[in-house]
């Protein structure tokens, strides 16, 4: 019987593991129209930064796979799809970068009629806070207000479960120009990007002077404790998706 034990050489520091923020009911229609309902679901995840460190450690960059004592394995598409109940086919998640603050500031203008003021963003990044703050705001009253209120919950998701960086507080904008047309972001491949993302994270993390580990920590927990039942905590329910239960 082979033995798996999750033991680490190192500590790496697991920046954030935020709760994923709550929502309005009255905006559920267009929450599920946009793609994002099921994973606005899942509470809370406690971080276990062993199993983490265990599994960064057994992460091969060029092959994108844990090597294990009984084999390879890797997190797939069909997993981000059931642990987060994102899409994985339809449009890439992809265009230009722009880093200037001009074309920060005109993105939001065109898309909330606001832009945030020079505490309220750094560099290219807009800070959490901002968007929440513009939640708040919205009075859903009409499908303008409630579609401006979606755009701000999905850019939270972004920058707290999806696409998270080290920082923690903030998201790039880069994504904000995808959001532009409501009717057309259920059509992207939302679980795609998570999952680069994921793989990107793990490829960083796994270099040896790397001290702090960011990305869709989530994915990569629940996915452990699916993947191997031993190591995790005891399902409660049978909810959709998997990071619910």
């Amino acid at each position: 019987m082979i033995k798996f034990c999750f033991q680490s050489s190192r500590n790496l520091h697991i920046r954030h593991l935020h709760q994923i923020d709550s929502y309005d009911n009255r905006v559920e229609e267009q929450l599920k129209a946009s793609g994002f309902y099921y994973v606005s679901q899942i509470g809370r995840i406690v971080s276990h930064r062993p199993t983490v460190d265990a599994l960064v450690e057994r992460w091969r960059p060029k092959m994108h796979t844990f090597h294990l004592p009984y084999g390879e394995c890797t997190i797939t598409l069909e997993d981000v799809a059931m642990i987060l109940g994102l899409r994985t086919d339809g449009l890439p998640v992809t265009g230009s970068t722009d880093h200037s603050t001009s074309g920060l500031e005109n993105e939001c203008l065109a898309q909330f009629g606001v832009a945030p003021g020079s505490k309220d963003h750094k560099g290219s990044g807009i800070k959490l806070a901002w968007f929440r703050t513009l939640k708040r705001c919205q009075h859903l009253t009409d499908q303008v207000s409630k579609e401006i209120y979606v755009k701000c919950h999905i850019m939270c998701l972004f920058g707290t479960t999806l696409f998270s960086d080290k920082s923690g507080i903030s998201v790039h904008w880069k994504y904000l120009p995808l959001l532009r047309d409501f009717s057309q972001i259920h059509k992207f491949s939302w679980g795609s990007a998570c999952l680069a993302h994921m793989y990107r994270s793990l490829c960083r993390a796994s270099r040896y002077d790397c001290k702090d580990m960011d990305g869709p920590l989530a994915l990569l927990l629940v996915w452990a404790w699916i993947r191997m039942p031993t190591i995790g905590p005891l399902p409660v329910d049978t909810s959709f998706p998997l990071a619910r239960r």
